[in-house]
């Protein structure tokens, strides 16, 4: 190999960027010991910004496009040199080129709780996720402050930083919203375009912006979560009428017989059946009947008779009805609502068995008429 060979494998001929990542944001060309010559192609894509720098000075700055690096492309490059119009000597400079598209695969979630009041809960801990976008909004700026003199910076680098600025500015969002925790979900979008704005004034400084900011989810402990479920359950059939307030007792004795029941049931389960019945004649006293009619009054002190049994309650598809009394067990009978596989309970039983091997019903299903024979 000649001198002039040699010499020519040390310029550097075409100065561009070809990214096959998807997380660097600035790349420094690989210059080593070679020199850029005068003269040579600087090939600028959409998306990147190129910046030379020249013994830790920022001196040029180009968009995308095709340059001839000649001295009249580098004014301020020129000048440090103290190039003469017409000098094509070769020259050394960092060249650092700056990826200006939005990079989107940014998450970002709460380690730990945000305190906030809720005007309806009062004090409660909420957790939060989502993504966003960032972009260099000032290649110049990025360079000074955050990139320095590394060859590749990459989102990783600054991802930590921008979550903590993230979680410092979603709990005075949500603190000053004054909205309660189960409507927050109408607000996210709202939240997310407030953030954005005023991250992308925080990081200004550093020259970074935040076009897009998203809340996947705001949520409650799971213990809260649970006792406005059951809040919800019990505001379904406790509406305020005396038919709901029934439905409420039915409710309630449903409540207690699944507690009971993964309890191991047993005489726990008639326990928390007789619970749930006396929360519901608490709301609703049961019905009294009315005493028939009577030619002569009953005498003092007489006994009135034993008390009655309580009633029956009937299973059928999963769904349960009742009470029921011993006569209007025969009428769920003849309407064929109470067979021989219906699942029978009441207070004192310790859990639901088939009406066929309960004596007291299985009366009721020898007693069905048979079908009307046809009229002639």
């Amino acid at each position: 190999m000649g001198l002039l060979d040699k010499i020519k494998g040390e310029l550097v001929d075409i100065v561009e960027w070809l990214d096959d990542t998807r997380d660097t944001i600035v790349w420094r060309f690989p210059r080593y010991e070679n020199e850029i010559k005068m003269g040579a192609r600087l090939v600028v894509r959409e998306s990147q910004t190129a910046v030379f720098v020249n013994e830790g000075v920022i001196a040029d700055v180009f968009g995308p496009g095709t340059y001839t690096l000649e001295t009249q492309n580098l004014p301020v490059l020129s000048t440090l040199k103290g190039w003469k119009h017409g000098f094509r000597s070769p020259f050394k400079a960092e060249v650092y080129f700056v990826s200006t598209r939005q990079f989107t695969d940014m998450k970002w979630g709460t380690k730990n709780p945000v305190m906030m009041r809720d005007p309806e809960l009062g004090m409660v801990r909420v957790r939060a996720f989502g993504a966003f976008s960032a972009r260099v909004a000032d290649p110049q700026k990025l360079l000074r402050e955050l990139v320095g003199t590394d060859p590749q910076f990459r989102t990783d680098e600054v991802h930590e930083y921008l979550r903590q600025n993230i979680v410092s500015h979603l709990a005075s969002v949500l603190a000053s919203a004054g909205i309660p925790v189960i409507d927050l979900a109408a607000h996210h979008s709202d939240f997310g375009d407030q953030l954005a704005t005023k991250l992308t004034d925080e990081l200004a400084d550093l020259g970074i912006s935040v076009p897009k900011f998203v809340i996947e989810n705001i949520s409650l402990p799971p213990e809260v979560e649970e006792a406005l479920d059951k809040r919800t359950s019990m505001g379904i059939v406790s509406s305020g009428t005396v038919g709901s307030m029934a439905a409420f007792q039915q409710f309630q004795a449903g409540e207690a017989m699944e507690a009971a029941a993964g309890a191991g049931g047993g005489a726990s389960a008639v326990v928390g059946m007789g619970l749930g019945q006396s929360v519901g004649n608490a709301i609703v006293p049961p019905a009294q009947p009315v005493p028939a009619a009577s030619s002569a009054p009953a005498a003092p002190g007489a006994p009135s008779g034993p008390p009655p049994l309580p009633g029956w309650y009937l299973g059928n598809g999963g769904a349960q009805t009742g009470p029921f009394d011993d006569a209007a067990l025969a009428g769920q009978a003849a309407a064929g609502t109470l067979t021989a596989g219906t699942l029978i309970w009441r207070a004192g039983m310790a859990g639901w068995e088939p009406a066929s091997s309960v004596p007291d019903i299985a009366k009721h299903l020898g007693a069905t008429p048979p079908p009307l024979p046809p009229q002639a």
